[in-house]
């Protein structure tokens, strides 16, 4: 048997955080059996569907490198063979037309709550045979009245509901369209689906599912279904504990592999591992490390993730993205400055792509201020002399590499008299307009000369007026 497994977003929106981890662990089921992932677009909400979520969907899929075999399917490019099934569930006397009305079924639905019992339809259609064509009539499926419907789920173990639980959902409305639970099944089941990895807020309908499964005449597939994620307090993550779209993790700065080994443990584990490549994933997953209980979205340890593999990514690959992130900022690279030499600079410290442009953003504008705090406890009157002598004799350097300016900077220390942070500081503060950051020598020589010396004249030409 081949495995194969599917992710179905429906384009309501951008694929989110729960939808992503969905996909993963489905495309990693898959991957591990050398078997197919399948990408279905569940469309059939025509009011709520748009281009713009499809685009969303299949770009935050590209972005974290889970492809998918085949061609994307849309269910509204299948809405004969929806219909065809329909009729042969009417034909065969497994499904009825009912014409009870909105306001008949609310009632009823508050009667029964009212008794404290469980809403359900009460079958008053179940025996009408109301004729095809009756206006407003929609197709409901005859559930089986007695038995049960048992199935083993591969996270939650077994799981048995009795059939009278289940009422006769409507698997096509009354404008012909069919609904959610028919279509998935019929999907499924023609493009031979062997397991169903999905979230646990679908588990309510896989009873009714597998009843319909049977049916149709086929054997259902395997289901795990993984528990919902929480945010930091507990309550299911929303974006108000920061869950945003996957493409929005690419614009704040993350990469899509911090990404993908987040995902992968939050939910699954292989002993007590946190670093895994996308290799090692494919090679290590299967559905008995899926855990039981809800995982919490951690925006910290997402971070670390991200810093380590920003540290061990390529220098050419990080200065492409910093590039983006820069044009993004409107700010230009200057001629002459290598990017590759920033991010070995800065990658170290960063835990963003973004981040590594912020801080990195004084070499790439002009000083327009100093820091409040630094300016006043660094410029000061003793700061000018160093600043003087620095750019007198930086001036005279003609190989302006690090460690000839390392040496001049030294030399002024020297023939000062002074420790170092006398010189370095106001040297570092002229230079970035902060009292922190990478050493002087560095700075000076991505900067560049001129610039450098620019940077240094409007410093003296600041304290001067202050003093």
């Amino acid at each position: 048997m081949t495995v194969k497994t599917r992710f179905a977003p429906s384009p309501t929106g951008v694929l989110h955080i729960g939808g992503a981890r969905t996909a993963l662990f489905s495309w990693l089921f898959a991957r591990h059996h050398g078997g197919e992932f399948a990408l279905r677009i569940e469309d059939t909400d025509r009011e709520r569907s748009t281009e713009e979520s499809v685009q969303a969907i299949l770009d935050g899929m590209a972005w974290l490198g889970l492809d998918h075999d085949g061609e994307v399917v849309f269910q509204t490019q299948r809405f004969d063979r929806y219909g065809e099934l329909i009729q042969q569930l009417l034909d065969e006397g497994k499904a009825y037309y009912c014409t009870c009305s909105k306001e008949r079924l609310e009632k009823l639905r508050e009667e029964q709550m009212a008794a404290g019992e469980k809403p359900r339809y009460d079958g008053k259609c179940r025996h009408a045979n109301i004729p095809a064509g009756t206006p407003g009539a929609v197709v409901r499926f005859k559930n089986p009245l007695e038995g049960e419907v048992s199935f083993h789920d591969h996270v939650r173990g077994g799981i048995t509901v009795g059939n009278a639980e289940l009422d006769d959902l409507i698997i096509a409305r009354a404008d012909g369209t069919p609904t959610y639970n028919f279509t998935v099944v019929v999907d499924d089941m023609d493009m031979g689906m062997t397991h169903v990895i999905r979230g646990d807020d679908h588990i309510n309908n896989t009873p009714r599912q597998i009843n319909l499964y049977q049916a149709l005449g086929v054997t259902p597939p395997a289901f795990a279904h993984v528990p919902m994620i929480l945010g930091d307090d507990g309550s299911r993550l929303s974006k108000r504990h920061g869950a945003v779209g996957v493409m929005q993790y690419a614009e704040d700065g993350y990469l899509p592999e911090a990404v993908l080994n987040y995902l992968v443990r939050l939910g699954w584990s292989h002993g007590d591992q946190e670093i895994f490549s996308r290799e090692e994933m494919i090679r290590l997953f299967d559905l008995k490390g899926i855990n039981r209980a809800p995982s919490t979205f951690n925006t910290s340890k997402l971070n670390w993730l991200n810093q380590h593999y920003i540290q061990q990514a390529d220098n050419a690959r990080l200065a492409a993205l910093l590039a983006e992130r820069l044009k993004k900022m409107k700010l230009a690279v200057p001629e002459g400055m290598n990017l590759e030499d920033v991010v070995a600079l800065f990658k170290e410290r960063s835990v963003t792509i973004n981040d590594m442009a912020e801080q990195a953003r004084f070499l790439f504008e002009p000083i327009s201020d100093y820091d409040a705090k630094a300016d006043k406890k660094i410029f000061r009157a003793a700061a000018l002399e160093p600043l003087q002598t620095l750019r007198q004799r930086l001036a005279e350097i003609e190989n302006w590499q690090e460690v000839d300016l390392h040496a001049v900077i030294e030399q002024v220390v020297n023939d000062l008299g002074v420790g170092f942070g006398k010189v370095g500081q106001p040297l570092r503060l002229a230079l970035t307009g902060k009292s922190g950051g990478p050493a002087n020598d560095v700075i000076l020589r991505l900067l560049g000369k001129d610039e450098s010396l620019r940077r240094i004249d409007q410093a003296i030409a600041h304290l001067q007026r202050n003093l």
